[in-house]
């Protein structure tokens, strides 16, 4: 490589919780540079969660239920291809930590805009309470990555 590494760049954190994670997420959610609708459905959805999960009594902190979703999404391991001899291989390897949020809250986001509630606030409501329950579509995704890097696990001497 030539050039150097490009600087890494750091975000501010969001209004309400003041979390960097919540402005990594609502900048994949968002689309057409429409910040404040992505920040408006995030923060919708989290008061959806709450209400939805709050009525037993005691109250849920929709927040933590979020991160817990987006922990049992990222994966730990996952395949890369490499060309061995003309043969190409897929190579279960480690994930990075920054990569494993990065791919959590990508799955988060395509699953949600799958389902089938009318609203994106209902439906990131609906995927994350189902995530946070080990249940839904991106976590079966995880679980997919997870069976294929095991499956491949003779080839890991490949690791590059």
């Amino acid at each position: 490589m030539r050039k150097s590494k490009p600087k890494k760049r750091y975000l501010l954190p969001d209004p309400k919780f003041n979390d960097v994670l919540v402005t990594r997420f609502v900048n994949n959610l968002m689309e057409q540079g429409k910040k404040s609708l992505a920040y408006n459905i995030f923060y919708d959805a989290l008061a959806l969660i709450e209400e939805k999960l709050g009525k037993g009594g005691e109250p849920v902190n929709g927040l933590e239920l979020w991160k817990k979703a987006l922990n049992n999404i990222m994966p730990s391991v996952e395949v890369r291809s490499r060309r061995v001899g003309g043969a190409t291989f897929q190579v279960p390897t480690e994930v990075r930590p920054d990569r494993k949020v990065s791919l959590g809250i990508k799955w988060l986001i395509k699953y949600t805009r799958a389902r089938g509630e009318k609203t994106m606030m209902e439906k990131l409501a609906a995927e994350v309470i189902a995530a946070s329950k080990s249940e839904g579509a991106s976590v079966k995704k995880k679980e997919d990555t997870h069976k294929m890097a095991e499956a491949n696990r003779a080839f890991s001497h490949f690791r590059f």
